[in-house]
């Protein structure tokens, strides 16, 4: 089994960026796909993007809109989400979450994704 601790959320101004890193033990690494999800209060939790061991990506564009990138290095067993433009409704609890790679397809939906980090709180004031 993975575990996987994600750090790097906090506080920032409305434009600002942050930068998620989420590090994975336990597992072989590149035997995942890693997933980036994002719950705010009382609502679901959301995908935002995800990579697989190859580096193929697949992003929730309508969120995004190519402000966030997913990227991941094999050699430190890390994945990273780095998040650009923020704005106020970003703010939520971001959680790094993993797949095995059975199919080759990199998964969004988070039924799909078995072992899950504790979160980190990202908030984004106007």
């Amino acid at each position: 089994q993975v575990q996987l601790v994600e750090s790097g959320g906090g506080l920032v101004q409305a434009g600002g960026s942050l930068r998620l890193s989420c590090a994975a033990s336990g597992g072989t690494f590149t035997s995942y796909n890693l997933g980036w999800f994002r719950q705010a209060p009382g609502k679901e939790r959301d995908f935002v993007a995800a990579i697989g061991w190859s580096g193929a990506r697949v992003y929730d564009t309508e969120s995004v809109k190519g402000r966030f990138t997913i990227s991941r290095d094999n050699a430190k067993n890390t994945v990273f989400l780095q998040m650009n433009s923020l704005k106020p409704e970003d703010t939520a609890v971001y959680y790094c979450a993993a797949a095995s790679d059975y199919s080759g397809n990199v998964p969004s939906s988070r039924y799909e994704y078995a072992y899950w980090g504790q979160g980190t709180q990202v908030t984004v004031s106007s």
